[in-house]
C-alpha cells in the first residue's frame, strides 16, 4: 500500500467519517455468523469490549475502500470513530474468543438493523505467519479478499425497501489452503450510496481437514466470561447420548485470588481436564499434533466412542461472607439555597464496594446523584437540585464480583436556608472577624462569630480539626453565638 497516499487521504477521511453518522443514524449490521468480535461481545463470548457489547451493529463503521482507505492501523476492529468502541481493538494471542472452523467452505451470514443499499461484501484474512500479538494493521491482512459478493446496489436484506433483519442468503466462500490455527478475518460490507463501509473483523480457529487430528472433533469451548473468587467451583459438564456424563465430566476449585482470574482458572480447567480424561482433551493443537492449554478459550474434543455431543459450563459461586452497609453522620434536615444543597455523610462496611446514593423528592423524582468506590470507610458528597419537603436517600453498595448487594434507605428533609447571613460556613473562613454572620449548611441554622478576644477561634477550621466548628464542633460555643 502506498502509505503517502494514504496519510495523504487523512484529512478527507476525517470529514467523511464525521457526516458519516449523520448518514447512517440507523444503517448498520454485522456478521452475525461466524460471529464478529462484537457481535461475540453481545453473545457473552467476549467480555470487557465497552459500548461495543450493546451495539455490534455499529461498530467498524469508517471510510469504504479498504485497504487504501478506511479504519488507521491499530483500529480496524473498532472503526477508529467512536471511543467508546476502543476496547475491541486489543489485540493478542489469548483475548478474543475464537470460532472453530471446520470446513473450508464456509458460509458467512450477517444481520442488518437497517439493510440499505449495498454495492459489495469482501472477505479479507490474516496472512500466514501473522503476529496475533500486534495491533491490527493492513500489513497483517492480504491486500486482496479471498472471497468478494456483488450487492447490485440493492437493499441489503433484499426486496425493494432497506428492511431490518437476516440477510436473505449467506455468502458461500473458500477459505485459502494454507491458513490453518488461529486467524482474522476481515468483513467489509460496502454502503452503494455513501462513502462508508463496515468493518467487522471475525476471530476464528481454523481447523478444517478434520483438524489436528480427525480422531478428536471439536465439541465445545471453555470461554473464561468472567473473574471467579475463592471458594468457587466451576464444572465442564459433558452430555453423552443424551445424558450428562459424570464420568467424563470434570471440575475445579479456585483455591487463591490469583487463580480466579479468567484466563487463570480456564487453563487450570484445560489441564485438568487434559491430566484426568483418556476421552476428552483441552486447549490448542500444537506442532507435535497434541493439545495444549492456554490462558484463555480453550477449544474441547472427544474422540467419538465417548458419545459426546456437547459440554456446558457450570460455576457454583461460593456463599460470600455477610456483609454491611451502615450510614453515620446523616443529618435529618438539610439547608435549600437557591434551591441547591449538599449532603454529606459517611459509609461504613466491611466489603470494598462500588457506592451509588440517589436523593428523590416526594413525586420519587430523582434529584442528586453520586457514585465512588468505598473501601470499608468513605465519604460521600451528594449534591443535589431540588424543593423544600422530605425526601429520601437510597444508597446502594454492590462488590467487585457483584455477588453483594447491600442497600440502606433513609428519610432527611429539605428546608430553606435562613436568611441574613454573610457567609456558607466555611466560605471565605480567612475573613471571619467580630459580628461576622454564617450560615452552617450541615443545621441550617446561622451563627455569630464572638469580639475579641475569641474571633481567632472562628478561623480555626479543618476536616481533621473541627473544634470550632459553628454548632458541630466540641468547643464552638467558645467562638460562636447561635442566633
Amino acid at each position: 500500500m502506498n502509505l503517502r497516499k494514504f496519510a495523504a487521504s487523512g484529512l478527507w477521511l476525517a470529514v467523511a467519517g464525521a457526516g458519516m453518522h449523520a448518514q447512517l443514524a440507523n444503517a448498520h449490521g454485522y456478521a452475525s455468523e461466524p460471529p464478529s468480535r462484537a457481535y461475540a461481545c453481545k453473545l457473552g463470548l467476549n467480555t470487557e469490549c465497552g459500548g461495543a457489547t450493546f451495539e455490534p451493529q455499529s461498530v467498524g463503521e469508517a471510510a469504504k475502500g479498504f485497504p487504501q482507505l478506511g479504519p488507521e492501523n491499530g483500529k480496524i476492529a473498532s472503526g477508529g470513530v467512536r471511543p467508546d468502541f476502543a476496547l475491541v481493538d486489543e489485540q493478542s494471542a489469548a483475548r478474543w474468543h475464537l470460532t472453530p472452523i471446520l470446513d473450508r467452505q464456509i458460509n458467512f451470514d450477517w444481520y442488518y438493523t437497517t439493510g440499505h443499499k449495498t454495492t459489495k461484501w469482501e472477505y479479507f484474512i490474516t496472512k500466514a505467519g501473522w503476529n496475533p500479538n500486534a495491533p491490527l494493521a493492513r500489513e497483517a491482512f492480504e491486500s486482496r479478499p479471498f472471497c468478494t459478493v456483488d450487492g447490485h446496489g440493492k437493499p441489503a436484506t433484499g426486496g425493494e425497501h432497506e428492511g431490518s433483519g437476516p440477510a436473505p442468503e449467506k455468502h458461500a466462500c473458500t477459505l485459502p489452503a494454507d491458513r490453518t490455527g488461529h486467524h482474522v478475518i476481515l468483513g467489509l460490507w460496502t454502503i452503494d450510496n455513501t462513502a462508508a463501509a463496515f468493518h467487522n473483523v471475525i476471530d476464528v480457529d481454523i481447523q478444517a481437514e478434520g483438524g489436528p487430528a480427525p480422531e478428536w472433533p471439536v465439541v465445545g469451548t471453555i470461554n473464561p466470561h468472567r473473574d471467579l473468587e475463592v471458594g468457587d467451583k466451576v464444572k465442564v459438564r459433558a452430555f453423552a447420548n443424551g445424558a450428562e456424563s459424570e464420568q467424563l465430566s470434570t471440575s475445579i476449585a479456585i483455591e487463591h485470588a490469583e487463580e480466579g482470574i479468567a484466563f487463570n482458572w480456564a487453563y487450570k480447567l484445560a489441564s485438568r481436564i487434559n491430566e484426568t480424561q483418556a476421552l476428552v482433551r483441552a486447549g490448542k493443537p500444537n506442532a507435535d499434533g497434541d493439545f495444549e492449554p492456554v490462558q484463555g478459550a480453550n477449544t474441547l474434543y472427544a474422540k467419538r466412542e465417548s458419545g459426546i455431543t456437547s459440554f456446558e459450563l457450570e460455576i457454583d459461586a461460593a456463599t460470600p461472607e455477610p456483609g454491611y452497609l451502615h450510614l453515620h453522620d446523616l443529618k435529618p434536615e438539610y439547608p435549600l439555597k437557591d434551591g441547591k444543597t449538599t449532603l454529606d455523610f459517611t459509609v461504613m462496611s466491611n466489603k470494598n464496594l462500588q457506592v451509588s446514593a440517589r436523593l428523590f423528592d416526594a413525586d420519587n423524582k430523582q434529584v442528586g446523584y453520586v457514585r465512588q468506590q468505598v473501601e470499608g470507610t468513605g465519604k460521600l458528597v451528594l449534591e443535589a437540585s431540588s424543593v423544600e419537603g422530605p425526601h429520601t436517600l437510597k444508597v446502594v453498595g454492590v462488590d467487585k464480583a457483584q455477588r453483594v448487594l447491600l442497600q440502606e434507605q433513609r428519610d432527611v428533609a429539605l428546608k430553606a436556608a435562613a436568611e441574613g447571613y454573610d457567609f456558607e460556613f466555611p466560605q471565605s473562613i480567612a475573613s471571619y472577624k467580630e459580628g461576622t454572620l454564617v450560615l452552617q449548611p450541615k443545621t441550617g441554622e446561622v451563627f455569630e462569630c464572638k469580639p475579641f478576644p475569641f474571633e481567632g477561634w472562628c478561623k480555626s477550621y479543618s476536616e481533621s480539626a473541627n473544634h470550632y466548628e459553628p454548632g458541630v464542633g466540641s468547643n464552638w460555643q467558645d467562638a460562636w453565638i447561635k442566633r
